[in-house]
Protein backbone atom coordinates (compact mmCIF):
# COMPACT_ATOMS: atom_id res chain seq x y z
CA UNK A 1 0.00 0.00 0.00
CA UNK A 2 3.09 2.18 0.68
CA UNK A 3 4.67 1.70 -2.20
CA UNK A 4 1.38 2.24 -4.77
CA UNK A 5 0.88 5.62 -2.63
CA UNK A 6 4.57 6.49 -3.04
CA UNK A 7 3.70 5.60 -7.20
CA UNK A 8 0.99 8.34 -7.11
CA UNK A 9 3.02 10.86 -5.70
CA UNK A 10 6.07 10.07 -8.20
CA UNK A 11 3.70 10.22 -10.77
CA UNK A 12 1.86 13.26 -9.85
CA UNK A 13 4.70 15.02 -9.06
CA UNK A 14 6.09 14.27 -12.59
CA UNK A 15 2.56 14.69 -14.24
CA UNK A 16 3.01 18.60 -12.36
CA UNK A 17 6.71 19.21 -13.45
CA UNK A 18 5.39 18.14 -17.34
CA UNK A 19 2.38 20.22 -17.30
CA UNK A 20 4.51 23.56 -15.57
CA UNK A 21 7.13 23.00 -18.48
CA UNK A 22 4.84 22.74 -21.09
CA UNK A 23 3.66 26.18 -19.98
CA UNK A 24 6.95 27.55 -19.59
CA UNK A 25 8.27 26.09 -23.06
CA UNK A 26 4.63 27.75 -24.22
CA UNK A 27 5.63 31.21 -22.59
CA UNK A 28 8.90 30.96 -24.11
CA UNK A 29 8.32 30.01 -27.29
CA UNK A 30 6.01 33.66 -27.83
CA UNK A 31 8.97 35.19 -25.86
CA UNK A 32 11.08 34.25 -28.52
CA UNK A 33 8.27 34.30 -31.67
CA UNK A 34 6.98 37.92 -30.45
CA UNK A 35 10.71 38.77 -28.92
CA UNK A 36 10.68 39.50 -25.02
CA UNK A 37 8.69 42.68 -24.35
CA UNK A 38 7.02 42.10 -27.67
CA UNK A 39 3.44 41.68 -26.54
CA UNK A 40 2.92 45.34 -26.01
CA UNK A 41 2.09 48.86 -27.69
CA UNK A 42 4.30 51.61 -29.00
CA UNK A 43 7.45 51.68 -31.26
CA UNK A 44 10.29 49.58 -30.55
CA UNK A 45 14.01 48.90 -31.28
CA UNK A 46 14.69 45.24 -32.17
CA UNK A 47 17.96 43.54 -30.45
CA UNK A 48 19.24 40.84 -32.32
CA UNK A 49 21.98 38.97 -30.41
CA UNK A 50 25.27 37.24 -32.24
CA UNK A 51 27.15 35.86 -28.96
CA UNK A 52 29.47 32.99 -30.02
CA UNK A 53 31.12 31.37 -32.58
CA UNK A 54 29.60 32.10 -35.66
CA UNK A 55 28.25 28.87 -37.20
CA UNK A 56 26.53 27.71 -40.39
CA UNK A 57 22.85 26.38 -39.91
CA UNK A 58 19.54 26.66 -37.41
CA UNK A 59 20.34 26.17 -33.61
CA UNK A 60 19.23 22.79 -33.13
CA UNK A 61 16.44 21.36 -30.94
CA UNK A 62 18.13 21.87 -27.43
CA UNK A 63 17.78 18.58 -25.45
CA UNK A 64 18.39 17.93 -21.34
CA UNK A 65 21.69 16.62 -22.48
CA UNK A 66 22.63 18.96 -25.37
CA UNK A 67 22.72 22.99 -25.46
CA UNK A 68 23.41 25.27 -28.42
CA UNK A 69 24.85 28.10 -26.27
CA UNK A 70 28.18 29.94 -26.97
CA UNK A 71 27.34 29.25 -31.03
CA UNK A 72 25.74 31.53 -33.35
CA UNK A 73 23.79 29.88 -35.53
CA UNK A 74 23.54 31.89 -39.67
CA UNK A 75 20.03 30.92 -40.35
CA UNK A 76 18.75 31.59 -36.22
CA UNK A 77 20.47 34.67 -36.84
CA UNK A 78 18.86 36.25 -40.18
CA UNK A 79 15.53 34.84 -38.93
CA UNK A 80 15.36 36.66 -36.29
CA UNK A 81 16.41 39.67 -38.37
CA UNK A 82 13.75 39.05 -40.69
CA UNK A 83 11.07 38.72 -37.79
CA UNK A 84 12.15 42.38 -36.78
CA UNK A 85 12.23 43.52 -40.38
CA UNK A 86 8.15 42.31 -40.70
CA UNK A 87 7.31 43.67 -36.94
CA UNK A 88 5.48 46.91 -37.71
CA UNK A 89 6.26 48.26 -34.12
CA UNK A 90 10.29 47.79 -34.92
CA UNK A 91 11.36 51.00 -36.37
CA UNK A 92 14.83 49.88 -35.63
CA UNK A 93 17.37 47.43 -35.09
CA UNK A 94 20.30 46.96 -33.22
CA UNK A 95 22.51 44.22 -33.89
CA UNK A 96 24.41 43.62 -30.57
CA UNK A 97 27.91 41.68 -31.58
CA UNK A 98 29.81 39.50 -28.91
CA UNK A 99 31.78 37.16 -31.38
CA UNK A 100 35.10 36.27 -32.47
CA UNK A 101 33.61 35.37 -35.94
CA UNK A 102 33.70 32.27 -37.50
CA UNK A 103 32.46 30.23 -40.72
CA UNK A 104 33.38 32.91 -44.09
CA UNK A 105 29.91 31.31 -45.37
CA UNK A 106 27.96 32.03 -42.27
CA UNK A 107 29.54 35.37 -41.54
CA UNK A 108 28.63 36.73 -45.28
CA UNK A 109 24.96 35.02 -44.85
CA UNK A 110 24.15 37.40 -42.10
CA UNK A 111 26.01 40.00 -43.81
CA UNK A 112 23.93 39.57 -47.01
CA UNK A 113 20.59 39.62 -44.88
CA UNK A 114 21.43 42.89 -42.87
CA UNK A 115 22.15 44.71 -46.37
CA UNK A 116 18.64 43.57 -47.08
CA UNK A 117 16.76 45.24 -44.27
CA UNK A 118 15.23 48.13 -45.09
CA UNK A 119 15.08 49.56 -41.23
CA UNK A 120 18.24 51.01 -39.65
CA UNK A 121 20.47 48.93 -38.59
CA UNK A 122 23.18 49.63 -35.52
CA UNK A 123 25.43 47.46 -34.50
CA UNK A 124 26.54 47.37 -30.73
CA UNK A 125 29.93 45.93 -29.78
CA UNK A 126 30.20 44.02 -26.71
CA UNK A 127 33.84 42.61 -25.27
CA UNK A 128 34.59 41.04 -28.51
CA UNK A 129 33.44 41.48 -31.99
CA UNK A 130 36.35 40.15 -34.52
CA UNK A 131 37.03 38.82 -37.73
CA UNK A 132 33.45 37.36 -38.98
CA UNK A 133 32.24 39.76 -36.10
CA UNK A 134 33.20 43.06 -37.32
CA UNK A 135 32.44 41.43 -41.17
CA UNK A 136 28.51 41.26 -40.09
CA UNK A 137 29.32 44.65 -38.28
CA UNK A 138 30.47 46.45 -41.78
CA UNK A 139 27.33 47.02 -43.64
CA UNK A 140 25.10 48.28 -40.56
CA UNK A 141 24.19 51.63 -40.81
CA UNK A 142 26.27 52.67 -37.62
CA UNK A 143 28.80 50.70 -35.86
CA UNK A 144 28.93 51.17 -31.61
CA UNK A 145 31.79 49.86 -29.56
CA UNK A 146 33.03 50.10 -25.88
CA UNK A 147 36.50 52.28 -25.77
CA UNK A 148 37.74 48.17 -24.95
CA UNK A 149 36.02 46.10 -27.30
CA UNK A 150 38.29 43.59 -28.73
CA UNK A 151 37.75 43.90 -32.49
CA UNK A 152 38.89 44.59 -35.98
CA UNK A 153 40.99 41.34 -36.84
CA UNK A 154 40.38 41.45 -40.84
CA UNK A 155 41.62 38.62 -42.35
CA UNK A 156 40.95 35.00 -43.47
CA UNK A 157 42.63 31.94 -41.86
CA UNK A 158 43.34 28.30 -42.52
CA UNK A 159 44.64 25.67 -40.50
CA UNK A 160 45.76 22.82 -40.69
CA UNK A 161 47.39 19.79 -39.09
CA UNK A 162 50.09 17.71 -39.84
CA UNK A 163 50.81 14.44 -37.41
CA UNK A 164 52.86 12.74 -40.16
CA UNK A 165 55.63 12.30 -37.73
CA UNK A 166 53.54 11.56 -34.61
CA UNK A 167 52.16 8.44 -37.12
CA UNK A 168 55.74 7.19 -38.12
CA UNK A 169 56.59 7.19 -34.72
CA UNK A 170 53.78 5.04 -32.97
CA UNK A 171 53.50 2.63 -36.20
CA UNK A 172 50.26 4.32 -37.65
CA UNK A 173 49.62 4.06 -41.28
CA UNK A 174 47.16 5.82 -43.50
CA UNK A 175 46.19 4.78 -46.78
CA UNK A 176 44.89 7.02 -49.64
CA UNK A 177 42.91 6.67 -52.53
CA UNK A 178 42.54 9.88 -54.19
CA UNK A 179 40.79 10.77 -57.79
CA UNK A 180 43.05 13.57 -58.23
CA UNK A 181 46.54 15.38 -56.78
CA UNK A 182 44.30 17.74 -54.76
CA UNK A 183 41.69 15.30 -53.39
CA UNK A 184 43.33 14.78 -49.95
CA UNK A 185 44.91 18.45 -49.50
CA UNK A 186 45.24 18.47 -45.44
CA UNK A 187 45.41 15.23 -45.14
CA UNK A 188 47.18 15.46 -41.67
CA UNK A 189 48.95 11.94 -42.58
CA UNK A 190 51.04 13.88 -45.31
CA UNK A 191 52.96 16.86 -45.93
CA UNK A 192 51.00 19.79 -46.97
CA UNK A 193 53.13 20.78 -50.15
CA UNK A 194 53.63 23.87 -52.23
CA UNK A 195 51.02 23.01 -54.69
CA UNK A 196 48.33 22.55 -51.51
CA UNK A 197 49.63 25.91 -50.04
CA UNK A 198 49.35 27.62 -53.51
CA UNK A 199 45.85 26.42 -53.70
CA UNK A 200 44.35 27.42 -50.32
CA UNK A 201 46.17 30.79 -50.89
CA UNK A 202 44.05 31.60 -53.70
CA UNK A 203 40.81 30.93 -51.73
CA UNK A 204 42.24 32.99 -49.04
CA UNK A 205 42.57 35.58 -50.68
CA UNK A 206 39.47 35.61 -52.46
CA UNK A 207 37.75 35.67 -49.36
CA UNK A 208 40.06 38.53 -48.08
CA UNK A 209 38.53 40.66 -51.03
CA UNK A 210 35.36 40.04 -49.96
CA UNK A 211 36.62 40.84 -46.39
CA UNK A 212 37.75 44.13 -47.51
CA UNK A 213 35.43 45.37 -49.95
CA UNK A 214 32.06 44.98 -47.57
CA UNK A 215 34.26 46.84 -45.08
CA UNK A 216 35.10 49.58 -47.85
CA UNK A 217 31.56 49.56 -48.80
CA UNK A 218 30.48 49.45 -45.43
CA UNK A 219 32.76 52.09 -44.31
CA UNK A 220 32.91 54.70 -47.01
CA UNK A 221 36.50 54.13 -47.32
CA UNK A 222 38.53 52.74 -50.32
CA UNK A 223 39.60 49.14 -50.65
CA UNK A 224 43.05 50.52 -50.50
CA UNK A 225 42.42 52.83 -47.31
CA UNK A 226 40.64 49.01 -45.84
CA UNK A 227 43.89 47.31 -46.84
CA UNK A 228 46.53 49.08 -44.94
CA UNK A 229 44.38 48.18 -41.54
CA UNK A 230 43.03 44.96 -42.97
CA UNK A 231 46.71 42.96 -41.95
CA UNK A 232 44.70 40.75 -39.13
CA UNK A 233 45.64 42.52 -36.42
CA UNK A 234 42.91 43.72 -33.33
CA UNK A 235 42.54 46.98 -32.07
CA UNK A 236 40.24 48.22 -29.47
CA UNK A 237 37.44 50.37 -29.78
CA UNK A 238 38.64 53.22 -29.29
CA UNK A 239 41.12 52.37 -32.15
CA UNK A 240 38.52 51.88 -34.42
CA UNK A 241 37.19 54.67 -34.12
CA UNK A 242 40.32 56.57 -35.01
CA UNK A 243 41.08 54.24 -38.29
CA UNK A 244 37.43 54.89 -39.11
CA UNK A 245 35.91 51.64 -38.66
CA UNK A 246 33.81 52.28 -36.17
CA UNK A 247 31.31 55.78 -35.48
CA UNK A 248 31.02 56.08 -31.48
CA UNK A 249 31.88 54.95 -28.82
CA UNK A 250 29.21 53.48 -26.02
CA UNK A 251 27.56 50.71 -24.91
CA UNK A 252 24.53 48.70 -25.78
CA UNK A 253 22.04 51.37 -24.18
CA UNK A 254 23.40 54.04 -26.24
CA UNK A 255 23.18 52.20 -29.50
CA UNK A 256 19.69 51.52 -28.63
CA UNK A 257 19.46 55.20 -28.34
CA UNK A 258 20.50 55.95 -31.49
CA UNK A 259 18.68 53.15 -33.19
CA UNK A 260 15.43 54.68 -31.45
CA UNK A 261 16.54 58.03 -33.09
CA UNK A 262 17.65 57.00 -36.81
CA UNK A 263 14.16 55.16 -36.60
CA UNK A 264 12.18 57.51 -35.90
CA UNK A 265 11.24 57.02 -32.66
CA UNK A 266 10.61 59.79 -30.01
CA UNK A 267 11.26 59.16 -26.11
CA UNK A 268 12.12 56.01 -24.45
CA UNK A 269 11.54 53.39 -27.28
CA UNK A 270 10.09 49.55 -26.52
CA UNK A 271 12.76 47.28 -26.74
CA UNK A 272 12.21 43.58 -28.45
CA UNK A 273 14.62 40.99 -27.78
CA UNK A 274 14.93 38.09 -29.74
CA UNK A 275 16.23 34.80 -29.04
CA UNK A 276 17.71 35.45 -25.89
CA UNK A 277 15.56 33.29 -23.64
CA UNK A 278 16.93 29.86 -23.32
CA UNK A 279 13.92 26.67 -23.27
CA UNK A 280 13.60 24.76 -20.47
CA UNK A 281 15.38 21.97 -22.13
CA UNK A 282 18.53 24.49 -22.78
CA UNK A 283 18.39 25.43 -18.68
CA UNK A 284 18.41 21.79 -17.62
CA UNK A 285 20.89 20.67 -20.41
CA UNK A 286 23.22 23.78 -19.48
CA UNK A 287 23.73 22.37 -16.26
CA UNK A 288 24.25 18.79 -16.98
CA UNK A 289 26.07 19.06 -20.34
CA UNK A 290 29.84 20.41 -19.54
CA UNK A 291 31.33 20.13 -22.51
CA UNK A 292 35.24 19.24 -22.66
CA UNK A 293 38.32 21.64 -23.66
CA UNK A 294 38.49 19.43 -26.82
CA UNK A 295 34.53 20.14 -27.69
CA UNK A 296 35.07 23.87 -27.14
CA UNK A 297 37.85 23.40 -29.60
CA UNK A 298 36.22 22.06 -32.15
CA UNK A 299 33.18 23.76 -31.63
CA UNK A 300 34.84 27.28 -32.25
CA UNK A 301 36.28 25.89 -34.63
CA UNK A 302 33.40 24.48 -36.75
CA UNK A 303 35.53 21.12 -37.47
CA UNK A 304 34.93 19.36 -39.92
CA UNK A 305 36.12 16.69 -42.66
CA UNK A 306 39.09 19.31 -44.24
CA UNK A 307 39.36 22.82 -43.05
CA UNK A 308 37.46 25.33 -43.34
CA UNK A 309 37.87 29.45 -44.85
CA UNK A 310 37.39 31.59 -41.40
CA UNK A 311 36.77 35.07 -40.60
CA UNK A 312 37.98 33.79 -36.96
CA UNK A 313 40.40 35.71 -34.12
CA UNK A 314 41.85 33.02 -32.72
CA UNK A 315 43.90 34.63 -29.99
CA UNK A 316 41.48 34.29 -27.23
Amino acid sequence: MKRKTLFWTLGIILLVLLICGGFMGLGLLVANTMGSGGVGFGDAVAVVRVEGAIVPGEAPPPTLFTTSAGMAYSKTIIDQLKRAEANSSVKAVVLAVDSPGGSVFASDEIALQIKAMEKPVVASMGSLAASGGYYISAPTDEIWASPHTLTCSIGVISQFLNVEGFAKEWGITAVTVKSGQFKDTGNPFREFTEADRTLWQNLIDEAYAAFVKIVADGRGMTEEQVRTVADGRICSGQQARAMGLVDSLGYEQDAIDRAAELGGISGKPRVIEYGTEPTLFESLGASFNRPSPVDELQQLLHFNTGSPLMYLYTGQ
